[in-house]
């Protein structure tokens, strides 16, 4: 179980910024500034696509809702979804013990922190050498599904009733993501079996953000730049801060999040099984001087048994594959063993 979990591989140590960010700071300390990460402030509020689960589901209005889907992920990369299925009282139920874990005082968050060679727990994840730049974040990284490669040492001993919550939050994130997922493979005219092999018993992770307020905003990031290596993800705002911006025709955007909407973004898996029809985009997470953010990432990726690469049905004599073939453990092993740098890891993929 534990040798399946570690295949996600492992990142260095670093000290808690929230614990930092809590004493009477005047300068960021050096690891955190970024003179050269060429940070622009976003160009504008972005006005992502809503897409709206009940209406893909409908007899009446699937069609239109699916050109919408279709146009969401392929111009796109990023939507909110509404009347997706995930009840309120659920959504608020996480968004308050999110909160409470943070809360902890660091001698109980300890019992919860990263160990070498694994990047689940309490830390930060791609952190590969000293000399590298952190980001202003806490992070509480843990596998949800399948229950056989969970750590046993990590979910079992969370908190309640914060562990039933997440068993349940889990459970119906993964169902709205194959449903979404399915959807787009009817978008692509693509056999959803495709899809199913892939994602049905895949990889669920989930990862809590927290990032605290910074005497110097300008100066540091919140999460690096970077697209998801994952299928797909659904990111659920705790708070009401904002800080989520997406990279769209080379100008950084500010997304609003919708009230109990999910931010749903794809993933570098899916822009390989579509053979580039849809693409993962970068984003990043910003953060301000006066308040902390907190929002919830899930995320679905392949099964881990397998091997991945385009839809078998999206290959026709005319329409060669864009990407090669690789292991699913191998892939993901590549992904977390290196630095976030936007698109990078994807472009070892391409044929």
């Amino acid at each position: 179980m534990e040798a399946k979990a570690k295949t996600l591989g492992g990142s260095l140590l670093v000290p808690s910024v929230q614990e930092l960010a809590k004493e009477p700071l005047v300068k960021v300390p050096t690891r955190y500034v970024r003179h050269h990460h060429g940070f622009s402030v976003a160009s504008s509020v972005s006005a992502v696509p809503i897409i709206d689960m009940q209406r893909l589901a409908s007899k009446d209005s699937s069609d239109h809702e699916l050109e919408k889907l279709h146009f969401a992920c392929k111009d796109w990369g990023f939507f909110q979804m509404i009347n997706h299925g995930v009840s309120c009282s659920l959504l608020e139920k996480v968004k308050e013990e999110t909160q409470e874990l943070f809360k902890l005082p660091m001698a109980e968050k300890k019992k919860y922190w990263q160990e070498a060679g694994d990047i689940q727990g309490f830390g930060q994840a791609f952190v590969v050498s000293e000399e590298q730049k952190l980001d202003w974040s806490d992070t509480f990284f843990l596998i949800t599904l399948p229950h056989h490669i969970r750590n046993p040492n990590l979910f079992p001993t969370l908190p309640l009733p914060l562990r039933d919550t997440l068993e349940e939050y889990s459970r119906e994130v993964k169902n709205i993501s194959l449903k979404t997922l399915n959807f787009m493979a009817k978008c692509l005219r693509m056999e959803v079996e495709d899809m199913k092999a892939l994602f049905e018993e895949g990889i669920q992770s989930v990862r809590m953000n927290y990032y605290p307020p910074c005497p110097q905003p300008e100066q540091v990031m919140g999460l690096t730049p970077h697209s998801d290596c994952h299928g797909i993800t659904f990111l659920l705002q705790i708070n009401d801060v904002e800080g989520l911006q997406i990279k769209k025709d080379g100008a950084w955007m500010q997304v609003k999040p919708l009230p109990n909407a999910f931010i749903v973004n794809l993933g570098d898996t899916l822009e390989i099984v579509t053979n580039g029809i849809y693409k993962s985009v970068e984003h990043r997470a910003v953060v301000n001087s006066e308040k902390e953010r907190l929002s919830i990432a899930t995320f679905l990726g392949p099964n881990l048994d397998g091997d991945m690469g385009p839809a078998p049905s999206l290959i026709t004599s005319e329409t060669r594959p864009r990407f090669t073939r690789i292991s699913v453990a191998d892939y993901n092993n590549n992904f977390f063993s290196r630095e976030l740098k936007g698109k990078s890891n994807l472009e070892q993929y391409y044929i």
